[in-house]
């Protein structure tokens, strides 16, 4: 009946008095709104939050003729004459996906425009085309301190259609619930590009260690924090400056210093990995690993991988382990310092990880080693394992045992997996990117990785589209392996700005989650479980019931605020 109601109403659009013609209606942030959808159920704009979270909003707008100059107005919800005034407003863009997804989950979304929603961009106005449904995004920060209870105000949408001026306005109502969110405990790095900041400054070179670079690097590292991401990896590799004079290496750590003194102020460290020192020294999936080692000519370095057997490996590590550490000591950063050695080996060149690992933990006996890895023989040479998600499901009993025996155990997600498990692809319904972190809680996983923050542009080995808002999915390896739409980046550049996705927004909301599930199951295990085996029954089997999930998120709250 809603729905033929509906389709009455549109049909009404195109013959009555032009006030008639702009449809407004309140849409769950969970839910993607597609450029032609028509029909929204009415419903009311509620947001249960704990406190330090954030309240979202998502309304639809579509009208039977062009939307000029379309703004956003919040009278700010308040209570007892106290705002929550802190308040994020903007319009969700659409990309394309040219590339779908090659191993499809049975829930994927299915745009018949090619174009899905996910950046949020911060803009005064915008126009909106004829037949076109715009969402719009709001996003409310709740403070620590705040006062639970009842919060209300209202959205107003304003905007032109014919030459004539209308408005449209919808309630919005926070609850907010005594449990405060602060820092949060759970580990999350995005690995972001620094030789991507051209794309904040107009797409203009930026010079290394300039005073532009050192400015847009905050504005990324701000953007991180914000979204609670706690732990940077920076490659001590690529911010220090190499000196071989008299046959020995000398090294200058400052703009490595720098750089992860900036991410600590901005409050993203937390944990520092140490970027990669090695990878395949011939590029392909099964070469052997090597160690990166710098080369200097004339005035430029540059690092080639080379075997640990060269003549100019052991040289150089043998002066730069040592040298890195102790600069580490004496920041006094050594506690919360991990290594990277080689990204994701796998059993075919396993062995010569191994010998590395030896090699540098000689250099550096007191080194965590954390990877990415898709191979379970690397037993003693990893203290924290991250395996990718399907590895992880496929070999649950070895990674609990590892944990059992003191290492600890993250995941990771990228091009894969694909099928029914959580992910971040664009195609993918928003619930599963926000269950990642329910499935961190359910199998007791305290850190998540991946590997695209902001991988815009061309380069690497890959190639990819120029523009980011043009086609999401722009990228495919050498091999032919296609990276699923949203897999580079989960952000937007802006003139001196990063712009979110609603991904970003729902992981940010799943990572509190998972703060919320660790207090519940405190409190009340036996509900706690009950209620996480019930959304995440298995690692590729998960109730996606958007109401379903507001209802069990809501009994946290109220539960916990008894």
């Amino acid at each position: 009946m809603r729905y033929l109601f509906s389709i009455f109403v549109l049909a009404l659009l195109g013959c009555q008095d032009q006030k008639f013609n702009v449809l407004f209606e309140y849409v769950d942030p969970l839910q993607k709104v597609l450029p032609e959808s028509t029909y929204f159920a009415p419903s009311i704009a509620r947001a249960d939050v704990a406190r330090g979270e954030h309240a979202s909003f998502q309304f639809a707008i579509r009208s039977n003729a062009d939307i000029t100059n379309l703004k956003i107005n919040i009278n700010a919800p308040s209570k007892a004459g106290r705002q929550l005034s802190e308040i994020k407003k903007g319009f969700v863009d659409y990309v394309q996906v040219g590339r779908t997804n090659p191993d499809p989950s049975n829930d994927i979304i299915i745009s018949s425009s090619g174009y899905f929603p996910d950046p949020i961009l911060y803009k005064e106005h915008i126009n909106v085309p004829f037949g076109v449904t715009q969402p719009i995004w709001i996003s409310v920060k709740i403070p620590e301190d705040c006062e639970p209870g009842s919060y209300t105000g209202e959205v107003r949408i304003t905007g032109e259609t014919n030459g004539t001026k209308f408005s449209r306005s919808k309630k919005i109502s926070i609850e907010v619930y005594k449990p405060v969110i602060d820092k949060t405990s759970l580990r999350v790095t995005n690995w972001f590009f620094l030789e991507r900041l051209s794309y904040l400054n107009g797409k203009k070179t930026v010079e290394k260690y300039s005073d532009t670079y050192w400015e847009l690097t905050r504005i990324l590292a701000k953007n991180l924090a914000e979204y609670r991401q706690n732990v940077a990896m920076i490659s001590p590799l690529d911010h220090t400056k190499f000196v071989f004079k008299n046959g020995e290496w000398s090294f200058d750590f400052s703009n490595f210093n720098k750089l992860v003194a900036l991410f600590i102020e901005e409050g993203v460290i937390g944990m520092l990995e140490g970027g990669h020192l090695g990878n395949r020294i011939d590029g392909s999936w099964e070469g052997e690993f090597g160690l990166k080692v710098p080369v200097i000519k004339q005035d430029t370095t540059y690092l080639e991988t080379k075997a640990l057997n060269d003549q100019q490996t052991k040289p150089f590590y043998d002066d730069f382990m040592p040298a890195l550490m102790s600069n580490i000591r004496d920041k006094g950063w050594e506690g919360f310092y991990v290594q990277h050695i080689a990204d994701e080996p796998i059993d075919a060149n396993v062995d010569s990880y191994i010998e590395i690992s030896k090699y540098i933990k000689s250099l550096a006996p007191g080194i965590k080693i954390i990877e990415a890895c898709h191979t379970n023989k690397l037993k003693d040479r990893i203290d924290i394992w991250v395996p990718q998600m399907n590895f992880l499901n496929e070999d649950l009993d070895f990674y609990k045992q590892q944990q059992a025996e003191g290492a600890e155990v993250w995941y990771y997600t990228c091009l894969s997996p694909k099928g029914e498990y959580a992910n971040r692809f664009v195609e993918l319904p928003l619930i599963k990117t926000r269950l990642l972190h329910w499935v961190n809680h359910k199998y007791d996983i305290p850190g998540y990785l991946h590997w695209g923050f902001n991988y815009w542009g061309s380069g690497g080995g890959i190639t990819t589209a120029d523009d980011p808002y043009d086609d999401a999915s722009g990228v495919i390896t050498s091999s032919g392996n296609i990276l699923p739409g949203g897999d580079c980046w989960i952000v937007y550049p802006g003139e001196k700005a990063i712009y979110p996705s609603i991904r970003l927004e729902a992981m940010r909301d799943g990572i509190v989650d998972y703060e919320l599930l660790k207090m519940y199951r405190d409190r009340f295990p036996d509900e706690a479980n009950e209620l996480v085996r019930t959304t995440v029954y298995g690692f590729e089997h998960y109730d996606t019931n958007i109401l379903d999930f507001r209802k069990k998120r809501r009994k946290i709250l109220e539960d916990l605020s008894k």
